[in-house]
């Protein structure tokens, strides 16, 4: 592999304050962000990456390739989770493997949004369709997730007591799907001439919010390392074995359609991710069963800091032996 992939990614400022963030925990630095500052970062990175690609999906159209890839990542959200559910209960209960599934299946923004901004300091171009491909594949792992537990966890002629109706309101009417759908719909709407409105804000501002997130994000994931001994040497495996493998199957999928570079590798690091946010809510709401500690410390403190660091470059060193 490409070691200057590795260390241009490493050396991006966003990365870099994430390992400032682990830092300030390890040393016992009393460096914190305002609970509420995050929440915001988040909203506007949803905001800004859901309008962008709005405006770029204008330019590109409803085509062939965009149906395609639509479609495969609803595929990929609803496979990934039902085959890691029979890997994880070979060491885990039907609770715990269900809500690991789930959230192996769904996706983590905020990776998506680092990939981005990677691409584009290597000034490789991708495509704002797959913001929809983000947003698709969301949700459906956490309703796949819960049939999972109706299937395996409910005794014969019994049916698990859920609220569907919440259920569904928290997968597909959450903040995050409800802004990034949303600021998508606008963008389609006002195309180049919100762009030009919007663009200082969007824009410029962009990579600043982001490494203010990724500083905060360094902080909570390694808050969330000492959680890691309840997981044992089985987890820690999966949490980065099952990326890689996703990753995969998602580069597999995007050659066969014949994505472009740049869409490839968001692709890729959609299927990789894991989600850390929305479907932890879900399961916690819905399988009280299952131990939070497990999915979310995987998937936080595992998941997302290998695709961010080592993930991405190796996905993107991939693409290009293969699409030579």
């Amino acid at each position: 592999m490409d070691a200057s992939l590795i260390v241009s990614n490493i050396l991006n400022p966003p990365i870099l304050f994430f390992f400032l963030g682990m830092t300030a925990v390890f040393v016992k630095s009393d460096l914190e962000i305002p609970p509420p500052v995050p929440k915001l970062l988040s909203l506007y990175l949803l905001f800004a990456i859901g309008f962008k690609g709005g405006v770029e999906l204008v330019k590109s159209g409803i085509t062939q390739e965009v149906i395609l890839t639509l479609l495969a990542a609803v595929l990929m959200a609803c496979f990934v989770p039902i085959y890691t559910f029979f890997i994880l209960r070979l060491k885990l209960d039907n609770y715990d493997a269900a809500a690991i599934a789930a959230t192996y299946g769904s996706i983590s923004a905020v990776t998506f949004i680092t990939a981005s901004a990677f691409l584009n300091e290597l000034g490789i171009d991708s495509d704002g369709y797959m913001v929809a491909a983000l947003a698709l594949m969301e949700s459906p792992a956490i309703i796949v997730g819960l049939l999972l537990v109706n299937l395996f966890t409910v005794e014969p002629g019994k049916e698990r007591d859920i609220e569907w109706s919440e259920v569904l309101q928290d997968a597909f009417l959450n903040s995050s799907v409800f802004l990034l759908v949303g600021s998508l719909l606008i963008g389609v709407l006002t195309g180049e001439h919100g762009w030009e409105i919007l663009e200082p804000f969007t824009q410029g501002l962009f990579y600043g919010v982001l490494t203010f997130f990724l500083l905060d994000m360094g902080l909570v994931a390694a808050r969330r390392i000492k959680d890691l001994q309840k997981t044992g040497v089985f987890l820690i495996s999966f949490a980065i074995l099952i990326p890689i493998l996703n990753a995969g199957i998602g580069l597999a999928i995007a050659k066969f359609i014949s994505m472009p570079q740049g869409d490839a590798l968001l692709f890729a690091v959609l299927c990789a991710s894991a989600s850390y946010i929305a479907v932890p809510a879900a399961m916690r709401l819905t399988v009280p069963e299952a131990n939070p500690s497990l999915y979310v410390s995987t998937a936080l403190a595992v998941t997302f800091p290998f695709n961010i660091i080592v993930g991405i470059p190796l996905y993107l060193y991939v693409i290009k032996l293969f699409w030579r």
